[in-house]
């Protein structure tokens, strides 16, 4: 089964004890950065940290991505090439900013083809693509398509809303103070497209940080929209938002219960010839039967759902 990907904490590349904090934490996904929490100067020295954390730390299990720098710099080639040549083993996948164009993704898959054939061997490593602008936005579907080590695509709101020239309306630009200057959803088309982009090529989709990590209610708040409209999970910035991103994006007691109740009335129904089903007064269809499925599968692969038993 697919490890969940529901919380995915960045983790500065420079500050070795986060990392070892990170490794005992409750979060599916501990996300190395390289890029933007790290300052210039401290750029080669957080390539070598992130190398010797993930080659001694102890992960529990846990899934270890690491967030290189754009291929626009000096520093991006280098931190693919160094981070997967020495510590490919223990890499789930490389997270790569600011893609714009599916050439982004070629480029990391080929060198990446060559670093595991020198290797001789072990789990191919995946490719994470952030979109964070309007370019990238427009070329989304190809992006996705670009390669069969992608994993995932990720929306980067704030370079995003830089790209688009919208407003700034909070101090980290990252989700908060929306509902103030917009009667909605203000990213529900950035992100509905990332979504629909995502699962045509079977990837994740995956939802930008919440800026205000002593917010708990705006996270719960913002999780949920892009938990509903088909996100699998969230960046976090702090270690105290995990437990509300975690439980947003996982299965409630109630919506597994009425999975299985639809599951177990079209089984009976089908058993009978019958081409649909009621439950609790209402019909269902094939449709509902896939969402009830989906949902189902999600919950047994987190453990919150046994196997349905046998007739």
């Amino acid at each position: 089964m697919t490890a969940p990907r529901r919380s995915i904490l960045s983790v500065p590349g420079h500050r070795p004890r986060m990392h070892q904090k990170a490794s005992r934490s409750a979060v599916d996904v501990v996300m190395l950065d390289l890029e933007d929490s790290v300052p210039l100067d401290a750029k080669p020295a957080a390539r070598t940290a992130v190398i010797k954390a993930l080659n001694d730390l102890d992960w529990q299990g846990r899934t270890v991505t690491v967030r290189i720098n754009g291929f626009d710099t000096a520093f991006g080639f280098r931190d693919l090439l160094a981070v997967a040549q020495e510590a490919g083993g223990a890499l789930s996948s490389v997270v790569i900013p600011k893609v714009d164009d599916p050439a982004d993704i070629h480029c990391a898959s080929r060198l990446l083809d060559g670093i595991e054939m020198e290797r001789g061997g072990g789990a191919p490593i995946g490719i994470e693509a952030t979109i964070e602008s309007a370019r990238g936005m427009q070329n989304i579907a190809a992006i996705a398509a670009a390669s069969p080590r992608l994993v995932s695509l990720v929306f980067g709101i704030a370079d995003y809303s830089a790209s688009i020239g919208a407003r700034l309306v909070s101090i980290s630009g990252h989700g908060e103070a929306e509902e103030q200057i917009y009667p909605g959803h203000r990213w529900n088309f950035a992100l509905g497209r990332l979504v629909m982009a995502a699962k045509a090529q079977d990837l994740l989709a995956i939802d930008a940080p919440y800026g205000n990590f002593r917010d708990p209610a705006g996270l719960e708040r913002a999780a949920s929209i892009s938990c509903a409209l088909g996100c699998d999970g969230k960046w976090a910035i702090h270690p105290d938002q995990i437990e509300t991103i975690n439980r947003v994006f996982s299965p409630s007691a109630e919506e597994i219960a009425r999975a299985r109740k639809i599951l177990d009335a079209w089984e009976a129904a089908r058993k009978q010839g019958l081409g649909a089903a009621a439950v609790d007064g209402r019909m269902i269809d094939q449709a509902t039967v896939r969402l009830a499925q989906r949902l189902w599968d999600q919950a047994r692969r987190m453990g919150l759902a046994r196997p349905a038993r046998k007739p």
